[in-house]
């Protein structure tokens, strides 16, 4: 990839830190125990320490932003990045907003506001679904970002049909998801079928593709 462009790089910057400040302004009243985790009804079934609660996800925020730095100069393919730099800086930006995003959520749970964390959630995974699977096609061959299996890693043809395929699923998928997670049902088993199945037949039709090419 090109240099680091640092203006670029700004808006992901102060993402990353607005975190670590919320977490401290907010420090002092926060409750011993931070609720880090729910069932798919919406109750509070994991906690976490004050002080680890209340940095999980500043610290993963942190941590993806060095490895979204790094990722593309340890890929053998590295010269790809240069094909869809743009769609690599989009993802960036779905990850961290999708982090601090739930990062406020456990924030305002801790502070005693109601939230329903089951329809945030699903609500926020079906939109990244759909906002990823939306650009899935643009992604190049390469060996960290997008649907890896030892099938599109073999073959470029194979990488650019699954890829084409998994941008249909997630975008479609993704907006069904959107529009349940506004209705008053149970989302537990639609979450599987909606989200979970589009993640896997791009994976059993990347095998069935590169078996067909091979037999050609």
């Amino acid at each position: 990839m090109k240099k680091i462009n640092f203006k670029r790089e700004i808006p992901l910057i102060v993402i990353v830190i607005a975190a670590f400040l919320i977490s401290m302004y907010f420090y002092p009243i926060l409750p011993e125990k931070v609720p880090t985790h729910w069932n798919f009804k919406g109750e509070i079934d994991g906690y976490s320490g004050k002080l680890s609660g209340s940095l999980i996800m500043p610290i993963t925020n942190l941590i993806m932003y060095i490895l979204f730095i790094f990722l593309p100069a340890l890929d053998p393919k590295k010269n790809n990045y240069k094909l869809f730099e743009s769609t690599y800086i989009y993802f960036r930006y779905l990850f961290h907003i999708f982090f601090f995003a739930m990062h406020i959520m456990i924030i305002a749970a801790s502070l005693g506001y109601i939230v329903n964390t089951t329809r945030l959630v699903f609500f926020g995974i079906s939109l990244l679904f759909m906002l990823m699977g939306n650009v899935m096609g643009r992604v190049k061959h390469n060996y960290f970002v997008g649907i890896k299996t030892p099938w599109t890693l073999a073959s470029e043809e194979v990488w650019k049909k699954t890829h084409r395929l998994a941008a249909l699923l997630w975008t479609a998928g993704g907006l069904i998801g959107i529009i349940l997670s506004l209705l008053n049902i149970n989302l537990g088993l639609l979450f599987v079928i909606i989200l979970i199945l589009p993640s896997i037949i791009p994976l059993v039709y990347s095998y069935i593709i590169y078996k067909r090419l091979i037999k050609e």
